[in-house]
């Protein structure tokens, strides 16, 4: 993918598309805003080095979006307030995740040694519909829950760009395997995205860059959600454990390597589905078992 520029807003790409984990960032020339830091190292570098960084922002708390932090620590850190409690230590971190005590010691060598985890306090809060100016640049704070009770995204007025995030349109399909991520909060904030008076849509991970109108694209990526609750629902014809639902890879298709990693991942999300359908009356439990009644 090659770097793009729409007005001060500068897209730069991530490593592998920007897929996990990695993701895409932008630099905001001007008052120079780094958000996302976890594209290309290098690239990042000689932004702070040539360009200037003063402030670098996060949509959100995850590690994919700040890899490259630690190359800012003498820079501000702005970002959401219902975010900024995972990245006080590593256990406040991996408490938001949800990881369990046996699994929790791996996990803290896994981000320190491939995120370069280190605790952060934001130098400022950054808060819905405040309008932030910078000369003839104004960038809107949208607060858009779900994928994280904090995620941002960021409107750029004068140039028309929406910056959205990890709600990346992508085929995947939205991530809510957090303590707190809530379907129901995804689908208010993809409305709510719908809405904003954008020319040019940008993510943070994979395509990153639409230029028209993504209109059946939101459609796609918000069904993928009830594509996974009805795969779940037929696996649950014979009854089932929720491990025995985490290896049948609902969420991502096949096994992927760190295997425990991903097992996670598809045990979080599941079990959103499980309480959804739990409410719905349409499973039960019996004996560690669900089973579609």
């Amino acid at each position: 993918m090659e770097e793009r520029h729409f007005g001060p807003v500068w897209f730069i790409p991530g490593h592998n598309s920007g897929k996990y984990p990695y993701c895409h960032s932008l630099y905001i020339e001007g008052p120079g805003i780094l958000i996302d830091p976890s594209s290309d190292r290098d690239r990042l570098k000689q932004l702070k080095q040539n360009q200037g960084v003063r402030s670098v922002w996060l949509s959100h708390w995850h590690e994919d979006h700040f890899m490259h932090l630690d190359l800012f620590d003498d820079v501000p850190l702005w970002m959401s307030a219902a975010d900024a409690q995972p990245l006080s230590s590593i256990d406040n971190f991996l408490d938001a995740y949800g990881i369990e005590e046996d699994f929790r010691e791996l996990s803290k060598v896994f981000f320190k040694e491939q995120f370069r985890f280190r605790p952060r306090k934001p130098d400022r809060f950054l808060k819905n519909g405040e309008v932030i100016k910078f000369d003839s640049l104004s960038i809107e704070v949208i607060h858009t829950p779900g994928h994280t009770p904090g995620h941002l995204t960021f409107f750029f007025k004068e140039s028309e760009v929406l910056y959205m995030g990890d709600y990346d349109l992508s085929s995947f399909g939205p991530w809510y395997g957090d303590v707190y991520s809530d379907i129901e909060e995804i689908r208010k904030s993809v409305t709510r995205l719908q809405s904003i008076p954008a020319k040019i849509w940008l993510t943070a991970h994979e395509k990153g860059i639409f230029e028209d109108f993504p209109d059946d694209i939101w459609h796609n990526y918000l069904d993928v959600i009830d594509k996974r609750e009805q795969k779940l629902l037929d696996f649950l014809e014979n009854p089932r454990s929720i491990d025995e639902i985490a290896h049948a890879w609902i969420v991502y298709g096949k096994p992927r390597e760190p295997e425990s990693f991903y097992l996670f991942g598809e045990k979080g999300i599941m079990q959103k589905h499980l309480a959804r359908l739990a409410v719905g009356g349409k499973i039960g439990l019996k004996n560690d078992k669900y089973f579609k009644l």
